[in-house]
C-alpha cells in the first residue's frame, strides 16, 4: 500500500457518453473495450441501465479532471435495444399528451417541457416550469393511475428549458446552451455595462428571458482592456498638452481627449501615447495636479525654450530698474581748457554743476552725492578767485589748484546741513549767475 501512495496518480481512460442530443457528455470508464463516436452503448447510471449515444473514442484525462464515481459502459446496443428505444420515444409523445390535459384539467399554473421514460420501462420523468411552488399531488395520483408505473415530476428553469427544447437566438444560430454548453455560468448586468452594452432588457436577453450567456464569453478580454485604459474623465496628457478623456474604446484601445488648451478642440489618441495623471473623475480631497506636470508634452525642446526666452525677457527689466546708472557722473573737464578757462565758460559750467549739486542733496542719494557736495563748493571757490584780478605767473598756481582744495577735506568732516539751509552761507559775488 505504501508503493502505492508514493506513485504519481497515471492519465485516467474514458470515453465521452451523450444521453440525448444536445446534452450535457460525461466521462464514462470503457472497461477495457473500444468505442468509436456514433456508437449507441448502454451505460450504468444512477437510475440503471440508460441508452446513450458516443460522442469521443477512448482518450486519456488527467486525474483531477474525473468525477468520481466513474461508472462505466455495460455493452454496445443491440438491435432490441434500438427497439426499445423506439417503444420509449412513442410512450413520451403519449405521455405528454396526457399530462397536458391533466393539467388544464386540474387548473395548475406550470408549463410542461418534456417527458422522458426510462430504458427498461420503469419511471417516467416529467420536466416542467413554473413561476411558484405547484401542488402537483393529485396529478401524480392521475398519471399513475393511466400509465401503471412510476411517475416523477421535476421542476426546471428556464434557461433548462431552452437547453432542452432548442431553438434560434437573435444572433440567427442556435442556443449555445443546447449546441455546444455543458454548464451555466453565472451572467450578471454588470457584465453589459462593463462591455458597454445597452441596458435595454429585449437588447441584451436571449429566448430564455434572461440575460445572453455571450456576454461571459468576452467578459475576461474586457478586464483585461479596462486594466490598460484610462477611465472616463481621466486627466491625461498627450503630445499636443493636457487634457480630460470623454471616450474611451476599449476594443481599438484608444481615446477621445479635450484639451485643457483648448477645449473646443478633441483629439483621438492611441493609449499607448497617453499619460495618466488622475485615473477618473477628480473628488473634494484630491489634490491639485501641478500646472509643471507634463510628462509626455513637457519633455521635449519645447519647454526648455521657453524657460530661456523667459530669462531674456526678464535680464533687460532687471537691469532696466537698476539704481546704480540713475545718476549720470559729470563730465571730466580737460587739462588745457582748465588752464585758461575764460569767464563765460567758467560761468556755464558753474551753473549747471550747482544745480546738479542742488539735485543731488535734495534727493540725498548716499555717499555719492555727499563726495559730490564739496567738490562743487571747492570749484564755486576756485572760480571766484579767478575772476578776480591776477598778475600772469598767478596761472601757475591755478594749476596747483588741488592743493587748496586741503581746507575742503576739513569742511566734509563737518555735520551735514540741510539742502536748502541758506542762512549761513557766504554771499556769492555779483558775477556769478
Amino acid at each position: 500500500m505504501e508503493e502505492i501512495l508514493k506513485k504519481p496518480e497515471a492519465d485516467v481512460e474514458v470515453v465521452d457518453i451523450q444521453f440525448r442530443p444536445g446534452q450535457k457528455v460525461y466521462f464514462f470508464d470503457p472497461n477495457g473495450a473500444r468505442y468509436n463516436p456514433g456508437d449507441h452503448v448502454i451505460i450504468d447510471t444512477a437510475r440503471g441501465a440508460e441508452y446513450g449515444i458516443c460522442t469521443g473514442g477512448n482518450h486519456v484525462i488527467p486525474p483531477k479532471d474525473v468525477v468520481a464515481p466513474l461508472r462505466c459502459v455495460l455493452r454496445l446496443a443491440t438491435a432490441q435495444d434500438e427497439k426499445t428505444i423506439q417503444e420509449n420515444r412513442a410512450k413520451e409523445k403519449k405521455a405528454y399528451d396526457v399530462c397536458m390535459q391533466k393539467i388544464t384539467d386540474h387548473q395548475l399554473d406550470m408549463q410542461l417541457v418534456s417527458a422522458e421514460v426510462a430504458f427498461d420501462g420503469s419511471k417516467i420523468l416529467f420536466y416542467f416550469t413554473a413561476d411558484e411552488r405547484v401542488d402537483f399531488r393529485e396529478l401524480v395520483k392521475n398519471l399513475a393511475s393511466v400509465f401503471h408505473t412510476r411517475i416523477e415530476l421535476r421542476q426546471i428553469g428556464v434557461r433548462d428549458k431552452a437547453k432542452m427544447v432548442g431553438g434560434l437566438g437573435i444572433c440567427g444560430r442556435p442556443f449555445c446552451c443546447a449546441s455546444f454548453l455543458d454548464d451555466f455560468q453565472p451572467v450578471s448586468i454588470k457584465m453589459a455595462k462593463t462591455q458597454n452594452l445597452s441596458l435595454n432588457p429585449t437588447k441584451i436577453s436571449g429566448t430564455c428571458g434572461r440575460l445572453m450567456c455571450c456576454l461571459k464569453y468576452e467578459q475576461d478580454a474586457y478586464e483585461d482592456l479596462i486594466r490598460t485604459s484610462p477611465k472616463m474623465d481621466s486627466f491625461v496628457d498627450t503630445p499636443e498638452g493636457r487634457g480630460t478623456v470623454v471616450e474611451v474604446d476599449l476594443l481599438r484601445q484608444r481615446v477621445k481627449v479635450r484639451m485643457e488648451d483648448a477645449p473646443e478642440t478633441i483629439s483621438l489618441f492611441p493609449n499607448a501615447d497617453i499619460a495618466i495623471l488622475r485615473n477618473g473623475k477628480a473628488k473634494k480631497n484630491d489634490p491639485p495636479i501641478p500646472a509643471d506636470l507634463a510628462p509626455i508634452s513637457g519633455s521635449g525642446k519645447r519647454v526648455r525654450k521657453t524657460e530661456e526666452e523667459e530669462k531674456l525677457l526678464l535680464e533687460p527689466i532687471r537691469f532696466k530698474y537698476s539704481t546704480e546708472r540713475i545718476v549720470e557722473e559729470p563730465e571730466e573737464i580737460p587739462a588745457e581748457t582748465a588752464a585758461e578757462p575764460t569767464a563765460e565758460a567758467e560761468e556755464s559750467q558753474a551753473a549747471p554743476r550747482s544745480s546738479r549739486s542742488r539735485r543731488r542733496r535734495n534727493r540725498g542719494q548716499g555717499e555719492q552725492n555727499k563726495a559730490e557736495q564739496p567738490k562743487t563748493e571747492v570749484q564755486s571757490a576756485a572760480q571766484r578767485e579767478k575772476k578776480e584780478p591776477k598778475p600772469p605767473r598767478e596761472h601757475k598756481e591755478h594749476k596747483d589748484a588741488p592743493e587748496a582744495k586741503e581746507p575742503a577735506g576739513d569742511q566734509a568732516k563737518k555735520p551735514h546741513r540741510r539742502p536748502n539751509h541758506r542762512r549761513h552761507r557766504k554771499p556769492k559775488p555779483q558775477g556769478d549767475g
